[in-house]
């Protein structure tokens, strides 16, 4: 601990006193039990088709809404962002949002990866029934502070922005928020810090605007920067795309790199902000999602960053912003975060014909050193596009070549037979994360289903009322949580 608060900042260091560092390893370098057993515990059916090209993956179904094998907790509505870490003693913290519960729990699973404990440390009181969408961890070992869970409100309530929240904090203060104000109010979809080794002495965190305007696409890629572990006294920026002609986003055309750069901007609230976004000429997305950056050792992988945008299929957007949905890589400046760069439309739905023609509506994204592995969130693109016509998928994108493939699909067809669901409420593919080497288990990942249209079948909510006090009123809906294994890196 005292290693830490000497590289820090201040506001590291203050992080670093609230957490029960105890708990935390905070040393990916130790090896784990070496007890893990991957294999299913939920009661649920893996309700996932493999394409034949990935055949030879793994898959199964740790957790779901219907288990009861955690006492006293409901695994609650549209689990989506999440983060897991080793504990000292052997077992494993899984901080995972649940959206439509407006909450965050925390899930312990034992040496095994057997989860055997549940609570929530964020409820809807603290978040004022705001959503938590993507989320991301901060670790001493890649950020050089932490740990801290970093999660997106997003629609709901009025907290827009993004909350930090202490992985390791009491349950009973989980009516208790932080948030950054430092870092704006958006319809935040997540918040994700880049590694330390990508600008030595600060910290970067860039932060996704899922804004649905329906006549000027709205979504901005916003970026704080400070010193190394202040999330409170940096500055904030935004995306602003210089080369000519281009004014809107479907002026970007897939395969071309467009220069670009970080422009400051001094407002925080959420109206204000978005009106000096646009009047500083920052680009607008229709409907920016989730981001990561290229893993690696490499600090020019660290300085590449991807987003998701899941496009808007209305009218007065035609021409403007995405349909279908795009994923863009932005590669920023090497020596300093806001200054000139490129950003690259990589893949676009809309192409027809083209590679991702295919895409319905991605919305998160991962990002390991040599792939990107893309979710979707099929939203009801209209029917101009037949290719977009299937269920929601995981697509592995290969950053060397360029090849997508598609690793899976949801199987509602089976689900629908078996009594999870229906054919018509599509499912929502989300929250995937590698655990490869918090585990130590090489190619293995975490990703979960929105499970939209399944309930129970007497009506009770899968809501946890530690979650969410206001059971009547929440989302019947269920999510299941799996972990996958055999995917490459």
């Amino acid at each position: 601990m005292k290693n830490y608060l000497i590289t820090a900042s201040l506001g590291a260091a203050l992080l670093l006193t609230s957490c029960n560092l105890d708990d935390y390893t905070g040393d990916p370098t130790k090896p784990p039990t070496g007890k893990i057993e991957l294999k299913n515990h939920s009661i649920s059916p893996v309700l996932l088709e493999k394409t034949p090209e990935f055949s030879d993956i793994e898959i199964y179904n740790l957790l779901s809404s219907e288990d009861t094998y955690i006492p006293d907790f409901t695994y609650g509505s549209m689990a989506d962002g999440a983060g897991l870490l080793r504990n000292k003693n052997g077992t494993f913290t899984l901080i995972n949002n649940i959206e439509a519960d407006y909450s965050v729990a925390r899930i312990t699973l034992d040496e095994t990866f057997k989860p055997i404990k549940g609570e929530h440390i964020l409820n809807a009181l603290a978040t004022a029934n705001t959503a938590q969408c993507s989320g991301s961890l901060i670790t001493p070992s890649i950020h050089g502070f932490g740990p801290l869970y970093l999660s997106g409100g997003e629609w709901g309530g009025n907290s827009k922005g993004v909350f930090a929240t202490n992985p390791y904090k009491n349950a009973s203060e989980a009516s208790a928020p932080r948030m950054l104000p430092a870092l704006g109010q958006w319809s935040t979809e997540n918040a994700v810090a880049l590694s330390r080794r990508a600008y030595p002495g600060k910290t970067v965190v860039f932060i996704g605007d899922d804004n649905s305007n329906n006549e000027v696409p709205s979504g901005q890629l916003g970026m704080y920067v400070g010193r190394q572990g202040d999330l409170e006294g940096g500055k904030l920026y935004g995306l602003k795309v210089t080369s000519p002609g281009v004014t809107y986003e479907v002026d970007m055309k897939e395969g071309i790199s467009y220069d670009m750069e970080f422009v400051e901007l001094t407002e925080k609230d959420i109206d204000l902000l978005d009106a000096e976004a646009k009047e500083k000429g920052v680009m607008g997305f229709s409907r920016l999602e989730d981001i990561d950056w290229r893993r690696g050792r490499s600090r020019k992988n660290n300085q590449e960053v991807y987003f998701a945008v899941t496009g808007r299929d209305k009218p007065g957007l035609v021409g403007k912003g995405t349909r279908s949905g795009r994923i863009y890589k932005v590669e920023l400046n090497n020596r300093t975060p806001y200054g000139p760069g490129k950003i690259t439309c990589v893949l676009d739905g809309d192409k027809i014909g083209g590679t991702a023609e295919a895409f319905h509506s991605p919305d998160n994204i991962l990002v390991t050193e040599n792939y990107a592995y893309i979710q979707e969130d099929p939203n009801g693109i209209q029917d101009f596009k037949p290719a977009a016509n299937h269920y929601s998928r995981l697509y592995q994108y290969n950053l060397n070549t360029g090849e997508l493939k598609v690793v899976l699909e949801c199987d509602q067809p089976k689900a629908a037979a078996a009594g999870y669901g229906s054919l018509n409420k599509i499912w929502e593919i989300t929250g995937m994360i590698d655990i490869s080497d918090v585990i130590g288990v090489d190619e293995t990942f975490l990703m979960i289903t929105q499970n939209h249209g399944w309930e129970r079948a007497d009506g009770t909510p899968f809501t946890d009322p530690t979650a969410n006090p206001d059971v009547a009123n929440s989302r019947k809906e269920g999510s299941m949580l799996y972990v996958i294994k055999g995917l490459e890196r």
